[in-house]
């Protein structure tokens, strides 16, 4: 299965460029790759030639090896037992250490390792003898001794290999880590728990309070490292650790002291860096239209004036010489970028019939367009571009919504209860005590009962249903449950996406023939729900092109952001305002997924509810636009055309 990355326009030239001048904002080498799985592949690349080396070299001792725990190393893990496999590199003589894990103890398949083991350990010919696990199954006054020992073998690892956490953490080394910490055990904070949570089924209470990790100290005594970090949920952290100064927030940055170090991140994790924001500021660029809008829009926002306030002096004192000598004079630059900024905002997302559409995002022809709306989870269409949604279907689209996943295991145990006695209290069934038994019988970690999913399926599709009513549409014609397979695990682990779930969308994509096709553009986590829902569509789309389904050349594709993060400007191709009115439509139509209000299981660490997250993103997109000498307009939401 294919791997989405966005498309590139213009950009760095890094072709022949001095790796000097390539990483001179960075205090720790850092290469980008368009996803983590070709980053992994890289990485598992030089693993497999520098153990081969060593072994070549006859030392007459093993290669000590540091593996990371958590989710960021799968790809990477995945790419070893299968170069195993095929004979490319053998673990027998490799001694193998792990950085980190839980204590008190919990059972091995939720533990911290459990990635290591089923990904690798278990599929290559490791010498179980040789695998050293900070697996402290021993009392709290003897835990320290533990650490003490363990410390004494993990120290001077030939080769470590480390994941950095949303907040600049390595291993269990948090912002109170000391730069002259070792092997410990540790406290975890509040905000740890709440995310190790997500493998002990989404329950705080459960989650261990103490963790046994590895200390800065004990990193820095490697002879190489190597760093991962991917998606966007990391961006900050990866731009602190890459270009920060070092910063007892940021604990990662402690290691930008060490002589023999690399980063690896995919593109969204880079996405705050300055060969990203800024290329222009490292080397020549790529100058393509929309690339040239990027560096103006940067520009005016590093300025604080609209476009057409820019000045001469601002572009040379900003690393834009380049610029204005292939495409000056610096005026007609504004001209150019205001005009074509301008062009992208649109009132008919569908398009405006009987108008000239040679300026407009979309064409005119045909109308009314047959719109189908892909949606991750059974809500993402209205937070994400619920607005649009309402434009499309009062404007006479024949607009089709299509839920990939049940969302099931993100309805609290709480809501099931209230909608059974609601049941009983109407006199149609008795069935609280059943239901509060399914709910009782649950173990943490493990998958959900599949009645218990298939109500809170229910409940979530009864949801979905009211919103596409909200909006005028016939919800048994328009609405359309897929129910994709992979996300049917039970748990917050799913399934590998495979050809059963391309098929299902390639049957509903020929069944309706849409002119412009919807989906989300979330690629924060390499492995998350809207990642594999995307590209099982865009997959189905390649299939369905290949089998000779030529009116698809002509279907738009608009890619939308969710709830967290939003396109930056210099993406855009089209903008669509809504009016105040419009937004409080959009707000009812968000309220009517009532099991994701309030006490939404998987909330993440910000507190903000899904519709005000929604509005402040919309609004705040708005303000960009005015600020950049736009018209006012009461929030937008904007889109990425793919095809």
């Amino acid at each position: 299965m294919k791997h989405f990355t966005l498309p590139k326009d213009g950009g760095l030239i890094e072709e022949n460029l001095p790796q000097g001048v390539l990483h001179s904002r960075e205090r720790i080498k850092t290469e980008i790759f368009p996803d983590s799985t070709q980053a992994s592949l890289v990485i598992a690349e030089n693993l497999i030639e520098k153990i081969n080396a060593f072994k070549a070299s006859g030392q007459g001792r093993r290669f000590r090896l540091g593996l990371t725990t958590g989710s960021s190393p799968v790809s990477l893990y995945r790419w070893l037992s299968r170069f195993c496999s095929e004979g490319k590199i053998s673990f027998k003589d490799i001694e193998i250490f792990s950085i980190d894990e839980y204590y008190p103890v919990v059972a091995k398949e939720y533990g911290r390792n459990r990635n290591l083991f089923s990904e690798l350990l278990n599929k290559v010919d490791a010498d179980p003898s040789l695998v050293h696990i900070p697996y402290a199954d021993v009392p709290q006054n003897e835990v320290s001794a533990f650490c003490e020992e363990y410390e004494k073998k993990v120290r001077d690892l030939d080769l470590l290999i480390m994941g950095v956490g949303e907040l600049g953490q390595v291993a269990f080394n948090e912002a109170v880590s000391l730069q002259t910490s070792r092997t410990r055990c540790v406290r975890l904070t509040y905000k740890s728990r709440k995310r190790q949570s997500r493998n002990f089924g989404g329950d705080v209470s459960v989650t261990p309070e103490h963790a046994i990790t590895i200390g800065i100290d004990t990193i820095m005594s490697a002879k190489e490292i190597v760093l991962m970090s991917w998606g966007e949920a990391k961006a900050e952290a990866v731009k602190a650790v890459s270009e920060g100064h070092r910063d007892s927030a940021y604990p990662a940055t402690y290691l930008q002291k060490h002589e023999n170090i690399t980063l690896y991140v995919d593109e969204t994790a880079a996405s705050l860096l300055a060969r990203v924001v800024c290329p222009w500021t490292v080397g020549p660029c790529e100058w393509t239209p929309k690339f040239i809008r990027k560096a103006v829009i940067w520009l005016a926002q590093e300025v604080h004036k609209p476009i057409l306030k820019l000045t001469q002096n601002d572009y040379l004192e900003n690393f834009l010489s380049e610029l204005l000598e292939k495409y000056g004079p610096f005026d007609k630059i504004n001209i150019d970028v205001f005009n074509d900024l301008q062009h992208t905002i649109t009132g008919w997302p569908g398009g405006k019939p009987n108008a000239d559409d040679s300026t407009r995002p979309v064409k005119s022809n045909p109308f009314p367009k047959k719109v189908l709306i892909f949606s991750p989870h059974p809500d993402d269409d209205v937070i994400s571009m619920g607005g649009t949604f309402i434009r499309l279907a009062e404007q006479g689209h024949d607009v089709h919504v299509a839920y990939e996943t049940s969302g099931n295991v993100a309805v609290h145990d709480d809501v099931v209860l209230q909608h059974m006695d609601c049941a009983f209290q109407l006199g149609f069934a008795d069935k609280f005590a059943e239901v509060k038994a399914l709910v009782d019988s649950k173990v943490p970690g493990q998958p959900e009962p599949r009645a218990l999913l298939d109500i809170k399926g229910a409940i979530r599709r009864s949801e979905a249903r009211g919103a596409v009513r909200s909006f005028g549409l016939n919800d048994n014609t328009n609405a359309h449950f897929l129910n994709l397979p992979f996300y049917e695990s039970g748990g917050i682990k799913k399934n590998p996406r495979t050809q059963a779930d391309v098929d299902i969308i390639k049957d509903l994509i020929m069944k309706i023939k849409p002119d412009q096709i919807y989906m989300a553009g979330d690629l924060a986590d390499p492995h998350g729900t809207h990642r594999v829902c995307t590209e099982a569509a865009l997959e189905a789309v390649e299939q369905l092109k290949a089998e000779g389904q030529a009116w698809l050349e002509k279907t738009n594709i608009w890619l939308y952001r969710g709830a967290w993060m939003e396109w930056e400007l210099g993406r855009v191709d089209m903008a669509v305002p809504l009016s105040p009115g419009e937004l409080v439509k959009k707000r009812h139509a968000i309220f009517r997924h009532l099991s994701q209000k309030d006490i939404v299981p998987f909330p993440g660490d910000d507190p903000r509810e899904f519709w005000q997250r929604a509005e402040d993103r919309t609004q705040n997109t708005a303000r960009l636009y005015n600020e950049l000498g736009m018209a006012e307009y009461q929030a937008i939401e904007v889109f990425l055309k793919l095809c």
